[in-house]
């Protein structure tokens, strides 16, 4: 009994002192975890430059999805989300919201919004030498999984895609479900071309993708539709480097972007900045002082990328196949992912294809247009794939395709048949912004006047080239 009239005196005590303290106009309120004043600017920087390495893939990725499933004015607009939307063509350098595209595949697209019900694939046969392949990517751009020549086969399905909140079981008639950890996710078809007269066959092969809700597989009724999303409009490329808007943006995205489970503490430490899909993030709100340390953060992850770019990836020691990937091989190295989205977005996994980029020629100097070059697989030293390798040209910085008189802008494997061989039946290409002379034309792919680099594709590549047995080759200047 003297325990529990102690207690009561306590508590009505402390009753008491918050009422005081309540009442008290003068009085200081303790800043809450969640409250930026509850930060220092240095931990703001430091919070914010992990986010942005953590945002950048997501904003990115929005920033085309945005141009592809949205905005109806943009030029590269390829129609509503939940629709398979085909392109009868090859990239070109007007093709700018992804960068360093491939121009060997004519590309197909769904935007998936997933909050509602599934979506059911269909694949139609494809004949045995021809690759293809849909890429699943969720919002966080990771390759969750793959259909395709290498995976399923040319046999054709039906593959059913759930976002984060299905609960079902798998429908008759269904080959596999591919789960997203994102409401909305995207899928890429690479469709391969073997030359201009193909394209009639290329357009037949892409009108049996189909793409239907799951109620209308099943003939049942739909469910009620999710509320309409109130896109934002997005950044630019460049904006995207610099703007404290960013995380506006990133905030947008996170709203379809559930935590993975790993990722409680991390979005936690986010939000003591007001970064999360309920932060109260408003870069316009910004005091001087905040804003200079989040625009430090950003310049800090820019700063990290590119050492790691200069160090790891221009070096060779990290390869295209080390940053590109699904959840368990990637895991929380959200660098690797942040560059993957930079150099390019969308990037196959290593198994489906692997990438071998060349920024300098074979003394280490930096490509540019300003000299001649020549890139030579030796006799019985082409890339060992088993679909088709490609060497593509790309303009710097911006990392597009570019524009020259040939509408030449790769040369790959299909080509071999028209390329000259040298005398050992070796190739050499011609890489130059001016042209060899006409009897080296064929070999030639030209190039900017400024800076350039050259990226190797080899889709579905064997073991010598996943285990490094085989190694590209290196720009000679002449």
């Amino acid at each position: 009994m003297i325990r529990r009239i102690a207690a009561l005196i306590a508590a009505l005590a402390l009753l008491a002192a918050c009422s005081t303290e309540k009442s008290d106009d003068n009085a200081t309120p303790t800043p809450s975890p969640e409250s930026p004043s509850a930060v220092s600017l240095e931990q703001t920087r430091a919070i914010a430059k992990e986010a942005y390495i953590y945002g950048f893939p997501l904003v990115d990725n929005y920033r085309v999805m945005y141009s592809y499933f949205v905005n109806k004015e943009d030029p590269e607009y390829k129609g509503g989300w939940n629709e398979i939307h085909n392109s009868a063509q090859v990239y070109t350098p007007a093709d700018k919201a992804i960068q360093t595209p491939n121009s060997d595949t004519p590309y197909s697209a769904v935007g998936a919004d997933l909050r509602t019900e599934p979506l059911v694939l269909t694949v139609p046969p494809v004949e045995q030498d021809r690759y293809y392949s849909l890429q699943f990517i969720d919002l966080y751009t990771y390759n969750m999984a793959y259909v395709g020549s290498r995976t399923t086969g040319n046999g054709g399905g039906k593959y059913l895609l759930t976002g984060p909140n299905w609960r079902g079981v798998k429908p008759e008639g269904i080959d596999e479900v591919i789960t997203s950890d994102t409401d909305l996710a995207l899928v890429l078809y690479r469709t391969q071309l073997f030359g201009p007269s193909d394209i009639d066959q290329v357009k037949k092969i892409q009108a049996g993708y189909q793409v239907t809700p799951l109620s209308v597989f099943l003939n049942q009724p739909g469910p009620p539709p999710a509320p309409a999303i109130d896109f934002v409009p997005p950044l630019t490329r460049d904006q995207q480097k610099t703007s404290p808007q960013f995380f506006d943006i990133l905030n947008f995205a996170l709203k379809f972007a559930p935590p993975l489970p790993d990722e409680q503490e991390l979005r936690t430490r986010f939000a003591t900045i007001g970064i999360g899909p309920d932060g109260g993030f408003d870069a316009d709100k910004l005091t001087p002082e905040m804003r200079d340390a989040v625009e430090g953060g950003m310049a800090d992850a820019w700063q990290e990328f590119d050492t790691f770019k200069k160090e790891k990836l221009d070096t060779g020691e990290v390869t295209s196949g080390d940053i590109t990937g699904n959840r368990e091989t990637i895991g929380t190295n959200y660098l690797y992912r942040m560059a993957a989205a930079v150099v390019g977005i969308y990037g196959n996994s290593k198994d489906e294809a692997i990438y071998v980029g060349a920024f300098n020629d074979a003394t280490g100097a930096p490509l540019t247009g300003a000299n001649n070059y020549t890139y030579r697989f030796a006799k019985d030293q082409l890339p060992p794939v088993n679909a088709f390798w490609s060497l593509t040209m790309y303009e710097l910085p911006q990392s597009l395709l570019v524009e020259n008189s040939m509408k030449r802008y790769l040369i790959n494997s299909p080509m071999l048949p028209s390329l000259v061989p040298d005398p050992d039946g070796g190739y050499t290409i011609y890489i130059q912004n001016g042209s060899p002379g006409i009897e080296k034309e064929s070999n030639w792919l030209p190039a900017p006047k400024g800076p350039f680099q050259l990226v190797l594709r080899l889709y579905w590549p064997k073991p010598d080239a996943l285990n490094g047995v085989w190694q590209a080759p290196k720009p000679e200047k002449v």
